[in-house]
């Protein structure tokens, strides 16, 4: 595995991260296929939510900065990543763990730490995810309040 690859893949996760705790669209957008899909199931099941399965760049872009853009202040910090390449397509796993605070009152937070199952494709000289599952390891906090 070429050291590159390695280094653009876990970027991948970083520019998720961040894309969303800086409320930008475009740094958000770049870490996914147009394909992509998240899965957030496995983690909202820890607290008894029942979210869909999200589709598509734009739409899952939409879905989160939506929901959180005014209304939630947001810290990623990415941890652990493992990584296996097989041509243009790769495998990562990681820990995230993401604080998550009501804009208008920082008391009412919730703190997740998940896991994160990524496959990756290539696209160009970066790479992006195509699916990602999130199940959670523990939270603290309120997290229906935060996510509805």
């Amino acid at each position: 595995m070429d050291l590159h690859d390695r280094v653009e893949i876990i970027d991948a996760l970083y520019r998720f991260g961040l894309g969303q705790d800086l409320k930008d669209r475009e740094l958000f957008a770049s870490s996914f296929a147009a394909d992509a899909e998240l899965d957030f199931r496995p983690a909202a099941a820890r607290w008894g939510a029942e979210p869909p399965l999200m589709t598509g760049r734009d739409s899952i872009v939409d879905t989160i900065l939506a929901s959180f853009s005014g209304r939630v202040d947001t810290t990623h910090q990415v941890t652990n990543p493992r990584v296996t390449v097989d041509g243009d397509t790769a495998h990562l796993t990681a820990m995230v763990e993401a604080q998550h605070l009501l804009s208008a009152d920082h008391g009412t937070h919730a703190l997740l730490k998940n896991r994160y199952d990524v496959s990756l494709v290539r696209d160009g000289d970066r790479w992006v995810m195509r699916r990602v599952v999130i199940e959670n390891a523990w939270y603290t906090g309120d997290p229906a309040a935060i996510f509805g």
